[in-house]
């Protein structure tokens, strides 16, 4: 076949570089994206006096047919086809005749692509958002049906203060909620259209940029036609968020592999979310987080591509810019499958409470609590932390815990202790007391709780 770039051509494209050069093999899913603008844009050209009514009317029947036939599998795609944009108008031109050849008047490859990436994107991220707030439902679920279950908090992987359970799966909903916000930002940005710009100065055909814009849901158009065709800022912002929503889908992945190790069994993971090893037949192995977690990695590794690839560029439009859509396809694809899988993961979550609520009891986990006593009491903090320390000292020294001390023996360290220490010495006040903002107290975590589950109602 022909290419319908070949004019000034003598010799046909080498296979090799025919195989090289193509990207239908990952841009075909960008056709439903691809007839959806080229339909905005016959309508733009009928507008412009390009195209007659029944002309315009023919060419979308015919797009329609093309889509119809991509939508069943049963599109007849040749090895010619160098991209699903060509392979389109080329079939269109097969249906309808020569008035297909009229599709391209006014419009490049250059702006073709960047339009369909962007519609892509907004389609795409949308649906994104849907998965991360089924998460954040899996989430909230489990905090509040585990409110009175109390864990250690840690900091440096040491036990530090006791929190709720609730109150730290909490965290990963408030990081999730950042993400959404950074998709929102992201989808504002690539909603302006840059189709019109041309290959790279524009377009000759008095075309009316606004009302292709209006007709595609676009909130405004590019100003300037040689960033509009090699901008992949957008790409590389959407690429950003969707590595922080890994990062934060990281994070948690290694917590559940912690807390299902048999040195925590603080929860346990569903079966039917984990596998068995081949050799030894005990082993319940958390695959799923741990494939998450090194999922990231590969989502990190196509943000580095794409923002190497465009770092050397001179305007406008460079065909390294192909190396944009496998990239950014298969962060899309990555993130949505590991919100999906961690999100039914949580929901059949198992939470151990004896083993929680032992940890929490043990060791030192009321230090602080112990010194903020003495605080009240009048004790300059340094100073109360201090004696605090000796005591914690004490109680390793001996073998104790800081609620197994009696009254005189705490007394021998300061005398500003009083009977009333001993109430401040139990885990339930500890998480109560932290009742500002923010805090672990129940009735805090429970009113985000509320307020989180109606935003996502």
């Amino acid at each position: 076949m022909t290419k319908l770039w070949s004019g000034r051509f003598r010799d046909r494209t080498d296979r090799l570089v025919e195989a090289f050069t193509s990207s239908l093999a990952f841009d075909r899913r960008l056709y439903a994206h691809d007839v959806q603008g080229s339909i905005a844009h016959c309508k733009t050209l009928k507008r412009a006096g390009v195209l007659t009514s029944r002309e315009t009317a023919e060419m979308i029947r015919g797009l329609e047919a093309v889509k119809a036939e991509l939508d069943e599998g049963r599109f007849p795609f040749v090895p010619e086809d160098e991209d699903i944009h060509m392979a389109i108008e080329r079939r269109l031109t097969e249906l309808i005749g020569p008035l297909g050849g009229k599709l391209h008047t006014g419009r490049s490859r250059n702006d073709q692509v960047a339009l369909d990436i962007r519609l892509y994107l907004r389609d795409a991220l949308k649906a994104m958002t849907g998965r991360i707030e089924e998460l954040e439902r899996a989430l909230l679920s489990q905090a509040r049906a585990h409110l009175d279950v109390i864990m250690p908090g840690y900091t440096h992987l040491q036990r530090a203060q006791p929190v709720l359970l609730a109150h730290h799966l909490l965290a990963y909903v408030e990081m999730l909620e950042r993400d959404k916000g950074r998709i929102n930002d992201a989808l504002a940005r690539l909603n302006v259209m840059p189709l019109g710009s041309g290959a790279l100065a524009g377009t000759n055909y008095p075309i009316d940029r606004r009302y292709t814009a209006r007709l595609l849901g676009f909130t405004d158009v590019t100003e300037n036609s040689l960033d509009a065709v090699s901008d992949r800022d957008f790409a590389i912002e959407v690429m950003a968020a969707l590595s922080l929503i890994m990062m934060h889908l990281s994070r948690l992945s290694e917590e559940l592999i912690l807390w299902t190790s048999q040195e925590f069994q603080f929860v346990d993971l569903p079966d039917a979310f984990c596998t068995g090893s081949s050799m030894m037949p005990q082993k319940k192995n958390p695959d799923v987080p741990e494939l998450v977690r090194g999922k990231t990695g590969r989502v990190y590794g196509h943000l580095l591509a794409l923002l190497t690839t465009l770092k050397g560029l001179p305007l406008s439009y460079n065909r390294d810019l192909q190396e944009d859509k496998e990239a950014l396809f298969d962060a899309l694809d990555t993130v949505s499958a590991s919100l999906e899988v961690s999100a039914e993961l949580i929901k059949g979550l198992k939470v151990n409470r004896d083993t929680l609520k032992r940890a929490a009891a043990s060791g030192a986990m009321l230090a602080t609590e112990l010194a903020d006593y003495l605080v009240f009491k009048g004790v300059p903090f340094r100073e109360a932390h201090t004696v605090t320390g000796r005591i914690v000292r004490f109680c390793l020294d001996h073998q104790r815990d800081l609620e197994t001390l009696t009254l005189d023996e705490l007394r021998s360290f300061s005398e500003r202790f009083d009977k009333d220490v001993l109430d401040v010495l139990t885990v339930e006040g500890a998480v109560e007391r932290k009742a500002q903002i923010g805090g672990t107290a129940r009735k805090r975590v429970e009113a985000r709780i509320k307020v989180l589950e109606r935003a996502l109602a």
